[in-house]
């Protein structure tokens, strides 16, 4: 039972879903999405707030200027796409504290999420009430 204790414990040390990272990105707490896939792919659609690292790009030169004392939610199209978990490792291995979205932005948007970019998809988006 500590082995499946201690899986479970990982799974969600190392993974996020959707409602979790959108709560997170509504109240700022010290999260960031990072979008995994190419520029096209960013450009076309992208969750709210993210930032744009491709996973072949990310090497401490490109990710210098980012804040070691955040957390980064790496994302990409979805279970079919793999760009996630390399750019989550690329990054762990780099030094940051990272997660990785279950799902990628399919399931955000499954989830009733709202995508910015050329092509985006309605639904619910960040407000702030300041």
């Amino acid at each position: 039972m500590k082995d499946q204790i201690a899986f479970y414990e990982n799974k969600l040390a190392y993974e996020i879903d959707p409602s979790d990272l959108y709560e997170a990105l509504q109240k700022d707490v010290n999260i960031v999405a990072v979008d995994a896939r190419q520029d096209f792919g960013f450009e076309s659609e992208h969750i709210p707030t993210a930032i744009n690292l491709p996973h072949r790009l990310m090497t401490e030169e490109s990710t210098k200027h980012l804040d070691k004392s955040k957390t980064y939610v790496c994302y990409c199209d979805g279970i079919g796409c793999n760009a996630s978990t390399k750019g989550a490792l690329k990054m762990t291995k780099l030094g940051f504290k990272v997660k990785e979205l279950m799902g990628g932005i399919e399931w955000w948007k499954f989830d009733g999420y709202a995508t910015e970019g050329t092509k985006p998809t309605k639904g619910s988006i960040f407000e702030c009430a300041c």
